[in-house]
């Protein structure tokens, strides 16, 4: 699993680290990955400041819940870095896909299509012609 955030808990009955047990007891592994820039130049009508857009980000709680299930926790402050993260993880656990393979495929429907139109057509042919 994937747990991708941009600041600390604010929602939900059960509290990150009690749901990290919850989900090591089920074996389920799970990989954190904290979002958001270190800093960020705000400008407005009185000039510009730096802040920290990052400031609710609870990396100490993020690093408790991989660390409790068996996965590792990231920190990506642009979307290179989240591309990356993405990548390694997709080394880490590999999903095996389904192999495809190529079957040859011939319709032969058109035959017996074909005779049964052909049928149809001469017995609507016979019947207006002896009616």
């Amino acid at each position: 699993m994937i747990l991708l955030t941009d600041g600390a808990n604010t929602a939900g009955e059960v509290t990150p680290l009690k749901a990290a047990e919850l989900a090591a007891a089920n074996k389920l592994k799970i990989y954190t990955i904290g979002v958001g820039a270190d800093e960020m130049i705000v400008r407005s009508f009185f000039g510009s400041r730096k802040v920290n857009p990052s400031t609710d980000l609870d990396e100490n709680t993020l690093v408790k819940i991989a660390e409790s299930t068996g996965g590792r926790y990231f920190r990506a402050r642009n979307a290179d870095e989240l591309n990356n993260i993405y990548m390694l993880l997709d080394q880490l656990e590999p999903i095996e896909k389904d192999k495809q393979f190529f079957r040859p495929r011939t319709d032969l429907f058109y035959w017996p299509l074909v005779l049964a139109l052909a049928l149809s057509g001469l017995i609507g042919f016979y019947k207006t012609k002896w009616s």
